[in-house]
């Protein structure tokens, strides 16, 4: 059915609303997520242009959607240049209470149906809320377009009140994952310290706070109790590397 005059406008604002936002990340070198805003962006100005009917703006449209495209093309090859020689590296920075930064938008562009391993490295897998968080973690990766067959963690072991709690609750993850066709491996160690998260197509993600980065919801019934999307986050730093030969830890 064709579309009215009127749903061509409000796709042709979302369109440069992205493009736009593509640019701004594109002058600011984050190019890994200027990349998938391009790529979006010239999806949602090709469905405009497939529903515009007057002459002259289908020929504008063509040219705005070749530069764009022209320049997306660019980002790309730098970006495998980048990966190939071992030499990527993005930062974000999430502020105080910030919002938007559930692990689904944190890392879902990172994922892909070539992501069959990964390897957690977090000492702090132990508390309730923690274990929730991993838990969390595994929920996304089972989850299309991946096809995650091993998960590795190396976490501390809690050698305190909550040693039984950690042990019964990784055991029940792991339980579980198991009937998804998903074998966890888990590792204690005494001195691991670092925090990071490998994935077996290059990508490895570094953040300060490790999976623990959400602060203590308000209430039980308060916006970001269910989605982590609403959920205040703590300060902190993610670093994001890729390499193209990723070892296990």
């Amino acid at each position: 059915m064709a579309k009215t005059g009127r749903e061509v406008d409000t796709q042709s604002v979302a369109a440069f609303t992205v493009l736009k936002r593509a640019v701004e990340l594109d002058s600011e070198s984050r190019y890994q997520q200027a990349l998938v805003c391009y790529q979006e962006g010239i999806d949602l100005l090709m469905q405009v242009l497939r529903g515009t009917k007057d002459d002259t703006k289908k020929s504008n449209l063509r040219k705005q959607i070749t530069g764009y495209m022209d320049r997306a093309e660019i980002v790309k090859k730098y970006l495998d240049q980048e990966k190939e020689d071992g030499k990527y590296h993005e930062q974000i920075k999430i502020e105080e209470n910030a919002t938007g930064f559930s692990y689904e938008s944190l890392f879902q562009k990172y994922l892909n149906e070539t992501v069959t391993e990964v390897w957690i490295q977090d000492p702090y897998i132990r508390q309730i809320h923690q274990l929730y968080n991993f838990l969390r973690f595994c929920e996304m990766l089972i989850k299309k377009p991946c096809k995650v067959k091993t998960i590795h963690l190396l976490t501390s072991l809690d050698e305190g009140s909550g040693k039984q709690q950690q042990s019964s609750g990784l055991q029940e993850i792991k339980e579980s994952l198991q009937n998804h066709g998903v074998l966890l491996e888990i590792e204690y160690s005494s001195s691991v310290h670092d925090r990071e998260i490998r994935f077996n197509n290059g990508w490895m993600i570094k953040i300060g706070r490790g999976l623990d980065y959400f602060k203590k919801p308000q209430s039980r019934f308060s916006l970001g109790y269910c989605d982590f999307d609403l959920r205040p986050c703590h300060e902190t730093t993610v670093d994001i590397f890729h390499n193209k030969y990723t070892k296990k830890i």
